[in-house]
C-alpha cells in the first residue's frame, strides 16, 4: 500500500488513471480526498469542525470527506468520537477499513472501498456489526462532505402512485432549522438545487429516493452517489433515504440503509457507488440536468 500524509494524517493512496483516493488510518473510517489525479480535493476539508459528544470528554472531529455514521441521530451515540487508528487491509482491489468496537455502543464500523482499474468509479461497502449483547434498532448512515460552491442535485420521482394519479407521489422531510424560502434552494419539478455557498445558518431536507441518486456540480466535474432504495423498507428520518444539508463552507450528500433491529452478533451493509463526471458545467436548469442524467443513464435504482 502506498501511503502519504493528508491534513496531518496518515493515509493510504487508491488510484488509477482517472482519480485518487486518500483513506486515512489514523481514525475514522474515513475516505479524506476523492478527486481526479493532480486535481484538488472534490470532499470538504474541516479538521476543525467539531461536534459535543454528551457523556466523552472527547468531541466528534467532522474532518471532512466521507464517513459512516449510525443512524438515528442521537448525540450520545451518533456523536461518538472516532479520533483513535484503524486496521486497514488490502484486498483483491480494494481495502478494508475496520474500527475497534465503540465502547458506549457497541457497534462496529467498517468500510470496504473498491476502486475500478479504469475510471472513476468507486464502490463503498459500508457495515455496522452489533458487538453488543442487546439488540439495537439502527441503518447504516453514509455522509459525504463535499466543498462549497457548487450545487447539489436531488432527483424528484416522476412516477405515479396510482392508475388514476390521484394520490401524492412523493414526500419531503424538512428540519426544523431549514427556512423553506431559503435563497440556496430551488424547487423545481424534477430536481431540487442547493446552491453550497452560505454565509450563515444551516438548511436540511431528505426524501424518499426511488431515483437511488444524488449528485453535485461543482466547476466542471459532477460528482454522482448512487445507492439502492427499498420501497418496502422503513427508513428513519420520515422515510429518507436520501438527505442533503448545508452549511458555510460545506453541504453533505446523505443515503441511508433500511431500518434494522441488529441481533448481537449480526451486521448490515449499505452499499454506495460513486462515480466522477468531467465537462459538465451544469447550473440550477431543471433541462439541462435532465439531459445531463439522461446522458450517464440514471434513473430507478429500487428493489
Amino acid at each position: 500500500m502506498e501511503t502519504t500524509r493528508h491534513l496531518d494524517l496518515d493515509c493510504v493512496r487508491l488510484q488509477n488513471d482517472t482519480v485518487e483516493l486518500l483513506v486515512t488510518r489514523s481514525v475514522g473510517p474515513r475516505v479524506l480526498y476523492f478527486g481526479l489525479r493532480g486535481q484538488p480535493n472534490l470532499f470538504a476539508e474541516l479538521p476543525n469542525l467539531t461536534l459535543d459528544c454528551p457523556g466523552s470528554n472527547e468531541k466528534f472531529v467532522a474532518y471532512g470527506g466521507h464517513r459512516l455514521w449510525h443512524a438515528p441521530q442521537m448525540p450520545a451515540r451518533t456523536h461518538q468520537p472516532d479520533n483513535g487508528p484503524v486496521l486497514v487491509t488490502p484486498t483483491a482491489g480494494s481495502i478494508e477499513v475496520v474500527q475497534p468496537v465503540e465502547p458506549p455502543t457497541g457497534i462496529r464500523k467498517s468500510m470496504r472501498i473498491e476502486l475500478a482499474r479504469t475510471g472513476s468509479e468507486v464502490v463503498v461497502d459500508h457495515t455496522l456489526t452489533n458487538c453488543g449483547l442487546w439488540p439495537v434498532e439502527t441503518a447504516p448512515w453514509a455522509i459525504t462532505e463535499l466543498r462549497a460552491g457548487g450545487i447539489g442535485i436531488a432527483p424528484q420521482s416522476q412516477a405515479y402512485d396510482d392508475p388514476d394519479a390521484t394520490w401524492p407521489n412523493r414526500s419531503i422531510a424538512l428540519w426544523p432549522f431549514t427556512d423553506i424560502a431559503s435563497p440556496h434552494i430551488r424547487w423545481g419539478n424534477r430536481f431540487i438545487f442547493v446552491t453550497a455557498d452560505m454565509a450563515a445558518g444551516m438548511l436540511k431536507f431528505g426524501f424518499p429516493n426511488p431515483g437511488g441518486w444524488l449528485a453535485y456540480a461543482l466547476e466542471e466535474t459532477l460528482f454522482v452517489k448512487q445507492a439502492t432504495y427499498a420501497p418496502h423498507a422503513r427508513y428513519f428520518d420520515r422515510g429518507s433515504s436520501s438527505q442533503i444539508f448545508c452549511m458555510p463552507g460545506f453541504i453533505e450528500l446523505e443515503t441511508q440503509g433500511p431500518r434494522t433491529i441488529l441481533a448481537p452478533g449480526a451486521s448490515i451493509t449499505h452499499r454506495e457507488m460513486w462515480s466522477l463526471h468531467t465537462g459538465m458545467a451544469l447550473t440550477a436548469d431543471e433541462d439541462q440536468v435532465a439531459a445531463a442524467i439522461a446522458a450517464l443513464g440514471l434513473g430507478r435504482t429500487s428493489e
